[in-house]
């Protein structure tokens, strides 16, 4: 078969999706661009937000008009949390987030004998044990994504997550390096640890051990390659944990920590296992350990209930905190989570303008933390060559930018960076 993906929303999913890509490969199919001509189209989706929804839908009604006598294969978030919204969509395979491998035999099966719409879905609740996929995707990428946690029992107010996939499970320590050992093999210059909730690894498996010791087993698994973390919860980061970290030569100084709120009542309401102390608190020990590290967050506004004066204090808490990068979300309401019945919900257009002015604040504090490494020479890993440019990202991800008739791809090289871009470096080699 001809199969195209097209992938919507976190990095978990862009993992399954390189997992699933080669479990296909493997078994003598091909992949084409999802924008052409296909047997079989796989749209694995996301339902974090109502934008992803609409997108996941979208991705499936241009897939149909593309090619009206093809398979279309929806898998992901979305229809495991809306089942009942398939019915509608013109797919003919529905599958959840789990049983990947089974996944790939259902679309066969599908295609092989042309058959009327089918559905794969389980209770993600009930799911305890990890499913170990092959990492990294095929020949082209640098950075590789290695998934070692799946699932969330913190039941965010807001997030719809925990019902899409169960239950924390985690990917045993020797395998996470095992697998970590095969991708530097493999040539990638980057992993890049991800999970829904990667705070919690270990968590079921009740024998001691955290994220920390897993995060010493891959970068000691992979020792020439950049380990970067994914999404943090504050608690994470203790003394311990970054005394421990800090040792790490190729542990990448990002650290993307999940604050969504500036204002302890409006914490308090998403049901967030932490105030803005506690947050800073941690924000205060990675900056004492290491050297201008990275620190990234997520924000949401116009969360229910949150006044001016609310919205206000997260302002001023980001600009305390001086975060390096942070992605800004207007609330979405999930049905089915407490906070789609809260009382106190926010006009879209209030949330819009909050996110305008959230996202302002947010592009100055990036701004002046670039300034910080004019004139230096950072180590960059090149990804690709766009608009002229050859584009990478250094240890702290930030975007660097260099002309160059060399083909850079999946090299690292030093830069001399001469100047400061909206949003990215400028350098040369």
């Amino acid at each position: 078969m001809r199969i195209a993906f097209c992938t919507l929303g976190c990095k978990v999913n862009q993992y399954e999706t390189q997992a699933l890509e080669r479990l296909f490969a493997r078994r003598g199919h091909t992949l084409t661009p999802f924008e052409g001509e296909a047997d079989v189209y796989v749209i694995n989706s996301c339902t974090v937000t109502a934008v992803s929804d609409k997108k996941s839908r979208q991705a499936v009604r241009q897939a149909r008009k593309r090619a009206p006598r093809a398979v279309i294969a929806l898998c992901g978030c979305y229809p495991q949390t809306h089942p009942n919204d398939i019915k509608d969509l013109p797919v003919d395979l529905a599958a959840g987030t789990g049983d990947r491998l089974g996944f790939v035999e259902l679309v066969e099966r599908t295609w092989a004998e042309h058959r009327e719409k089918a559905t794969a879905l389980d209770d993600a609740m009930k799911r305890r044990t990890f499913e170990i996929l092959p990492a990294g995707g095929l020949e082209g990428r640098t950075r590789a994504m290695l998934k070692v946690e799946d699932g969330c029992v913190n039941f965010c107010t807001y997030c719809i997550i925990p019902y899409a996939r169960g239950p924390v499970r985690s990917l045993p320590l020797t395998d996470a390096a095992a697998q970590a050992a095969k991708l530097a093999g493999e040539g990638y210059k980057e992993l890049v640890l991800t999970g829904i909730e990667i705070s919690s690894w270990g968590r079921e498996l009740r024998d001691g051990s955290s994220l920390i010791d897993l995060i010493e087993a891959v970068c000691t698994a992979a020792p020439e390659c950049r380990i970067r973390l994914g999404s943090l919860e504050p608690r994470t980061v203790t003394e311990t944990f970054c005394l421990r970290a800090a040792k790490l030569e190729n542990l990448c100084p990002h650290f993307h920590l999940s604050m969504q709120s500036g204002c302890d009542a409006t914490l308090k309401r998403m049901n967030r296992r932490y105030d803005t102390t506690r947050f800073y608190e941690s924000v205060t020990l990675l900056r004492k350990h290491f050297d201008t590290p990275a620190i990234t967050t997520d924000m949401i506004v116009g969360f229910p209930g949150e006044t001016e004066g609310e919205f206000g204090r997260s302002l001023d808490f980001i600009r305390q905190c001086a975060f390096a990068a942070m992605h800004i979300f207007p609330y979405s309401k999930r049905p089915g989570t407490p906070a789609a019945d809260m009382p106190g919900q926010i006009p879209n257009a209030t949330k819009e303008e909050r996110a305008r002015q959230a996202a302002e604040t947010a592009a100055r504090m990036e701004q002046d933390y670039l300034e910080q490494f004019a004139d230096q020479l950072p180590e960059v890993l090149f990804e690709e060559a766009r608009d002229g440019l050859w584009w990478g990202h250094t240890t702290r991800y930030c975007k660097v930018g260099v002309r160059s008739g060399e083909n850079l791809h999946n090299q690292l090289r030093r830069v001399s960076i001469t100047g400061i871009g909206n949003g990215f470096l400028d350098g040369k080699l």
